[in-house]
């Protein structure tokens, strides 16, 4: 006998109402829900009048289609960053021999609902506060509430205002000041088919803190199969002399609607280095922000993307130098194959206090299909009149003759095609220092990769 799954309920009042009653909040926080549940009652689709949504296609995108579902029956799949690599150079040798790595704390969800939730006791005794949003905001509400939900918009739009109003499966991780995590976190959010996804993430670093932080995202279907929906945020505050590793990973199937909030704040002296990886999805729209508060505030993002089929994907990326002697480094890179296509929108913004600011972006496309296409639109916004800004993009097709000469020495036109790829992405490979997520990316674009047409 064959079952069916019930329809979710919209993202409605009577939804919400729902929500509250299973996962109460505190009542400063249910009452931003609230609000943005006003504004989401307000609110239609974006169009391509709006500047950052003027390349997104979403006439296929059916909101009432989507809702919380109720906790799925399947296991938690395995995601690329699942222990398999040693991560860095002072992993104990035990490690390096079993091939894995060792995780400080996991965070696991599938359709939002929290799946495994843990840290090590060690940290906790130290002050670190982790888990869900739940729980973390009902026992640190003095510390977290300046910033939950305020560094992203959770109001101006319909996505941000959904996020704001039915965010669910959320992480929050605290490091009190001084204290440093060796080994990082781990995060991975899943949906079955047809699953929503709304979680939130929050990193707080204390004054000169350190941590890594590991996310993903996968579905518990066969590539390529599967529907769903992502509406998701990522909030991070690093303090002074503060630094993270962050990692986003996205690798949906590639029927899944996904949309993010991320953000980045950075204060005096702290530093961020930002890695992205966009893999899956039927289509993407994500806008990545990093704004430096500081003085000598520093952030490096890197961008890994790959495209195949008819994926979409829509990145808009703001590099915000609000204090003086702060720099910036963005560097993405991006190989598309079959029809998909890719879009880059990149700003660096200056204030005008932010005087000796060194920011620099840029992106890079290779096409490994004629029927591809790229956008690169890099942009500076400067209001200072003491700075180094630069910025560059490139798209071009794959060299012939590189293929070519590849296949001369016994090389097929698949393994030719995957060595051309992998030397284009090697420069942003040699700028992540986490050893587990460059073997991650480098294998999953490589078991991708098809001849050149």
């Amino acid at each position: 006998m064959t079952t069916t799954t019930a329809p979710a309920p919209t993202f409605n009042r009577h939804a919400l109402e729902q929500l509250l009653s299973e996962q109460p909040l505190p009542e400063w926080a249910e009452a931003h829900r609230l609000t943005c549940m006003n504004a989401l009652e307000e609110l239609s689709l974006p169009d391509r009048h709006q500047e950052h949504w003027m390349r997104t296609d979403l006439r296929m995108f059916k909101p009432d289609a989507w809702g919380l579902r109720l906790q799925p029956s399947v296991e938690l799949p395995e995601g690329l960053l699942s222990a398999r690599f040693p991560t860095s150079d002072d992993v104990s040798q035990d490690a390096q021999t079993m091939g894995r790595a060792d995780y400080a704390g996991h965070f696991k969800t599938i359709n939002g609902h929290v799946i495994q939730n843990e840290i090590d006791s060690s940290l906790s005794a130290q002050g670190v506060v982790f888990g869900t949003a739940e729980d973390v905001l009902a026992s640190s509400s003095d510390v977290l509430k300046d910033h939950w939900l305020k560094i992203i918009d959770t109001k101006n739009d319909y996505f941000a205002a959904l996020h704001g109003a039915f965010h669910r499966g959320s992480m929050i991780l605290y490091v009190p000041p001084g204290v440093r995590i060796a080994e990082p976190i781990h995060c991975l959010a899943a949906i079955d088919n047809g699953g929503v996804d709304t979680s939130h993430v929050l990193v707080v670093l204390g004054d000169g803190a350190e941590a890594t932080v590991l996310t993903e995202t996968c579905n518990c279907g066969t590539t390529g199969s599967d529907t769903g929906f992502h509406c998701g945020g990522t909030e991070i505050v690093v303090g002074e002399n503060a630094f993270l590793r962050m990692v986003n990973v996205q690798n949906w199937d590639r029927g899944v609607w996904h949309v993010a909030r991320q953000k980045a704040v950075v204060h005096k002296n702290g530093k961020l280095q930002w890695t992205l990886a966009a893999l899956g999805s039927r289509l993407s729209q994500v806008a990545q922000d990093v704004s430096l508060v500081g003085d000598n505030a520093e952030a490096q993002v890197n961008g890994v993307m790959f495209t195949e089929g008819k994926q979409q994907l829509v990145y808009n990326t703001l590099q915000h130098h609000e204090a003086p002697s702060c720099r910036s480094d963005l560097l993405y890179k991006g190989a598309l194959q079959d029809r998909s296509r890719l879009v880059w929108r990149g700003m660096i913004k200056v204030d005008k206090a932010a005087q000796k600011t060194n920011g620099y972006q840029r992106n890079d496309n290779l096409m490994l299909s004629a029927a591809a296409r790229s956008d690169s639109i890099p942009g500076l916004e400067i209001e200072a009149d003491d700075v180094r800004c630069t910025h560059g993009a490139t798209s071009g097709r794959v060299d012939e003759e590189q293929i070519f000469y590849a296949q001369a020495r016994g090389l097929s036109a698949d393994e030719a095609a995957r060595l051309v790829v992998a030397g284009f992405f090697q420069q942003v490979f040699d700028r992540i220092t986490i050893a587990s997520v460059r073997e991650a990316l480098a294998t999953a674009i490589g078991s991708r990769i098809r001849r050149v047409s």
